[in-house]
């Protein structure tokens, strides 16, 4: 459903210092003071042989817990996620990053990685936090890849996710995979966003291919300059799709959308360089439990508020306050 902004919930506005969707994405990224946050690690042993860690912030019991799934190559230590953490901390909640796969600062065990629709991983990671607090309330966030994998799994999952969340979020989620991607394989964003996404990337995937001899073609990922590429030399092949299109495809969350029937709030700024504007869902295309909140500003998971040098912080409070909201 379309949302109409209550007078203290106002939507959301860049300031006027920090003009267009490179910069307000560019300038969050880099230069918002974001505090360190102190983690608890754990690490769940899976069934094949691979492993995910978790990093925590502990609240009382019973608190409402936030479990927030990460962007492409992010971590706990990603800005949007000390962030939040730091929001979920002060506010008496248990707040949980969950690694996906290689992405704890230590490599996956398996000729495997993670990729933007993995809804084993994301319905593990979920079981995992549900066990340890089955009396209160959890709350999932996705932000970029994580969102669109979150909101993958909500679709699928249907009236069975109520069982493990409560309501859900995604913040700056690519819901068209193939817009996405050439979107980020054009101009300006191929020479900055991509080529800087690659480089630990291709590390990643050179190292796996040294693991595991035959598995992947270390010289054309080496020579890869495109999301298309990689995708197709790495994604596709460790996760079995055809090609980086099949593999976009089928993966995307919009289609989904309908699907959903946990209350789920959906965060694309319009200017967002990650995915154009007209990809974006109408009203008509989510379920009536989806809020669609698509302000003109914001850029990719940044959102800066305030006068010169800016904060952070407009994500977390806004993410908070949807959870503090009772349905109906």
């Amino acid at each position: 459903m379309a949302t109409t902004p209550s007078p203290e919930n106002m939507p959301y506005r860049a300031p006027a210092w920090l003009p267009g969707g490179h910069l307000q994405t560019i300038y969050s990224s880099l230069f918002l003071r974001v505090p360190p946050v102190a983690y608890r690690r754990e690490r769940l042993e899976l069934a094949d042989g691979d492993f995910l860690d978790f990093d925590w912030v502990d609240g009382p019991a019973g608190a409402p817990v936030v479990v927030l799934f990460h962007g492409l190559e992010g971590s706990a230590d990603s800005h949007y996620a000390r962030d939040l953490m730091t929001l979920v901390r002060a506010r008496g909640w248990h707040g949980v990053v969950a690694h996906f796969r290689g992405c704890s600062g230590e490599d996956n065990r398996l000729p495997r990685a993670y990729f933007a629709g993995d809804s084993a991983d994301t319905g593990c990671i979920l079981r995992h936090v549900k066990s340890q607090h089955a009396d209160a309330p959890v709350y999932a966030v996705g932000v970029s890849l994580g969102g669109n994998a979150l909101l993958k799994w909500l679709g699928e999952q249907g009236a069975a996710a109520h069982l493990l969340v409560e309501r859900a979020a995604a913040v700056s989620a690519p819901l068209d995979l193939t817009a996405a991607g050439h979107s980020l394989d054009r101009g300006f964003n191929r020479r900055v966003y991509t080529a800087r996404f690659l480089v630990t990337l291709k590390a990643k995937a050179l190292h796996k291919a040294a693991r595991f001899p035959g598995l992947l073609d270390s010289q054309a990922i080496t020579a890869a300059t495109t999301f298309r590429e990689f995708d197709t030399l790495v994604t596709a092949r460790l996760h079995g799709f055809r090609d980086a299109d099949d593999y976009w495809q089928k993966v995307s969350s919009k289609p989904l959308l309908q699907s959903i029937t946990v209350p789920t709030l959906v965060v694309n700024a319009r200017n967002d360089p990650f995915l154009p504007a007209w990809a974006l869902p109408s009203p008509d295309e989510v379920s009536p439990v989806v809020t669609l909140e698509q302000p003109a500003t914001g850029g990719h998971v940044a959102f800066p508020s305030g006068p010169f040098p800016g904060r952070s912080g407009w994500i977390p409070r806004r993410l908070t306050q949807y959870f503090d909201t009772l349905p109906g």
